[in-house]
């Protein structure tokens, strides 16, 4: 009787775990998926093995796909969504979309819209902003880096202003395209992320 206890108590334990352990879904373009770099090298495979060293049991999915725009993403999320049931949604897209001169408004609906299926999934949500080079014009960048920054505000969700801070134009820690961020880099990235994510695990 006394080991049936034992073994029903251990069974339980492990369920219990097993129950606690989340599940966090990345949903970005290029800088996420890992672009010119082994994926064991991302910045998302380094906070797979950060949470497995913090003690934390949660899975990471990489949802992120190269050349992705808000709009790809959008269109991708549902499905996302129903397949993984994540606990957590982090959403780095908009640097396409910037890239490619679309508007701000397009990229902020899409985002906003993004949030919302996130939540009424039961996700928390949190995104990282991104900023564009100088010759984009001070109208479009600042039009561009306020999108996050309303977001942010308007629906209360966590925000990483730059993800690329202390990276996007270090010409060391950047590939040859001048866009796509280096293996050296991804330490960075996943510190720029860390504070924020942490928190809402």
């Amino acid at each position: 009787m006394r080991v049936w206890w034992l073994s029903a108590g251990l069974a339980l334990y492990c369920l219990a775990q097993s129950a606690a352990a989340g599940t966090l879904l990345v949903v970005g373009d290029s800088i996420s998926a890992g672009f010119g770099l082994d994926t064991r090298q991302g910045w998302v495979t380094l906070l797979q093995t950060r949470l497995k060293d913090e003690g934390f049991d949660d899975k990471v999915i990489n949802a992120s796909i190269s050349g992705d725009t808000s709009a790809g993403g959008h269109a991708r999320l549902p499905a996302l969504l129903a397949a993984h049931k994540p606990d957590l949604v982090v959403l780095e897209l908009g640097g396409n979309d910037g890239l490619r001169g679309q508007p701000p408004a397009q990229l902020q609906q899409n985002l906003a819209s993004m949030i919302g299926s996130a939540r009424q999934a039961g996700a928390k949500v949190l995104l990282l902003g991104m900023r564009l080079p100088p010759n984009y014009g001070v109208r479009y960048t600042t039009a561009f880096a306020k999108v996050y920054e309303q977001l942010a505000a308007d629906m209360q969700v966590p925000l990483v202003p730059f993800f690329l801070e202390g990276v996007g134009g270090v010409p060391e820690l950047m590939q040859a395209d001048g866009i796509h961020p280096a293996q050296g880099a991804q330490q960075r990235l996943l510190e720029n992320a860390w504070p924020a994510i942490k928190p809402l695990l």
